[in-house]
């Protein structure tokens, strides 16, 4: 079939000799133009190679012109049809019509006739195929509204996905993309793959290797190397692979992959799966403001240091998660001794650079997995995941240790030596739900201070 600029093609069916030549002489400077004798010779040269249009005489020994259309329409949709007849009649020319001929013409015809009626022909299937074209299209943009209300990279994809199989007409596809919060992880879903290919897909993602296509730009395809034979070893049926790359504006990053088992990808299927694509882009640049809006709101302005509103959150999730898979949690309750002194002999630009170096400190003495947020003012709050009380104890010296020994700058050539005083609450001893935990945390820390300031002290302490 005739696509992206190539010469359309025309099968020509007479019986006279005559009229075959005249065809194929008047027709063959703006077309691809094939003869056949009978009825039979055009059916086995269409199941060779498809044509855009047939133009056929009415009456022909064995196959007639209407048992042709009618075997054509069955076996090779879409293919325009033109009788041609030197004993026309109204009624045969309203049943070739009713059975689905593009037209009709009435022998004997001439030069003029037979462009014209081709390139009318012509004419009404482009329109009709780009008509199609952009009704997929608009289909295509219609579906992709789902995308907008998609604020995690993890759905983009996943939704992403199903819009890029159904828009492309494959029949499996996958996608690949980064997860930023989890250096060197990557997220993976599939769709239209049997249980071996996704495992071994899975496998070969995991072995960080061979999935991956650096400097795409826009949708590639690909028919042969190292991709393709990545796909072929998780077994994978694949004749051609359209890898489609998708960036958001910052670090979200990722690729869909949609297979053809059999044939090659149309340009109107690339096309539709580039728009997809686009919607994916711009999903994802509007996740990753959502996250950065997000995650200001939850950022202490000083320090850096999640704040108390996500303090609260954070503690509510490890709580249910210790109740669920009865692991340990514990809270340390820290505050700075004396800090308000600081502020008002060195003012609150010192405090302020004191504290954001204290946030450094406390996350240099706990596990990437714990979180430290500054609860307000000289109040810090560390949640330490999977730590029984006893070891919550030890990292609470060692924090206290290392606050006693660090030397905070407080102007040129000046520093300030600070101490703190830590309390230590612990799930379920102290409480089950988060406010019991931070409470008895606080409590304890105000006992640490009552003792004598710079000291380390247990909810079990407390009775």
């Amino acid at each position: 079939m005739a696509e992206g600029g190539l010469r359309p093609r025309v099968l020509v069916v007479d019986d006279s000799r005559y009229y075959r030549e005249l065809a194929k002489d008047v027709l063959c400077s703006r077309a691809e133009v094939e003869c056949c004798a009978n009825g039979a010779e055009a059916l086995a040269a269409l199941a060779r190679t498809p044509a855009d249009l047939v133009l056929s005489d009415l009456s022909m020994p064995g196959l007639s012109g209407l048992d042709l259309l009618q075997q054509v329409q069955r076996e090779h949709p879409g293919t325009d049809f033109v009788l041609m007849t030197a004993h026309a009649s109204v009624d045969s020319a309203v049943e070739a019509l009713r059975v689905g001929a593009a037209d009709y013409l009435q022998k004997p015809v001439g030069p003029e006739d037979l462009i014209l009626v081709m390139e009318r022909t012509l004419a009404r299937r482009g329109l009709l195929t780009e008509n199609r074209r952009l009704r997929d299209e608009l289909a295509a943009f219609e579906a992709c509204k789902t995308l907008t209300s998609c604020l995690e990279p993890e759905d983009v994809f996943a939704v992403g996905l199903d819009l890029v199989v159904q828009a492309a007409g494959a029949g499996a596809g996958f996608c690949l993309y980064g997860r930023p919060s989890l250096p060197g992880s990557h997220g993976f879903h599939t769709r239209g793959m049997d249980e071996d290919a996704e495992a071994q897909l899975r496998e070969l993602v995991a072995r960080g290797k061979r999935l991956t296509i650096e400097g795409e730009e826009g949708p590639e395809r690909h028919q042969d190397g190292p991709f393709v034979h990545a796909l072929q070893a998780a077994r994978v049926d694949v004749c051609e692979a359209l890898v489609v790359p998708v960036q958001g504006a910052e670090t979200e990053t990722g690729l869909f992959c949609i297979v053809h088992p059999t044939d090659s990808f149309s340009e109107s299927a690339v096309a539709r799966a580039a728009i997809v694509a686009s919607f994916a882009s711009v999903a994802l640049q509007n996740a990753e403001r959502y996250r950065m809006a997000r995650e200001r709101a939850f950022v202490d302005d000083v320090t850096d240091l999640y704040n108390a509103r996500y303090l609260l959150e954070a503690t509510d999730r490890e709580v249910r998660r210790a109740e669920r898979y009865g692991s340990a949690l514990s809270v340390l309750f820290l505050d700075l001794d004396r800090f308000k002194l600081v502020n008002d002999r060195r003012g609150h630009l010192v405090g302020s650079g004191a504290l954001r170096q204290l946030a450094q400190v406390l996350l240099q003495c706990v596990r990437t997995v714990d979180t430290v947020a500054r609860y307000g003012g000289d109040e810090f709050t560390i949640i330490l995941v999977d730590t029984e009380e006893e070891v919550a104890s030890q990292i609470a010296e060692r924090i206290r240790q290392a606050v006693e020994t660090t030397s905070f700058e407080a102007s040129e050539g000046i520093t300030l030596r600070l101490t703190c005083s830590v309390g230590i609450a612990a799930y379920p001893t102290h409480g089950t739900g988060s406010a019991e935990l931070l409470d008895a945390a606080d409590k304890a820390m105000y006992r640490a201070k009552s003792n004598g300031r710079n000291k380390v002290c247990s909810a079990s302490e407390l009775d």
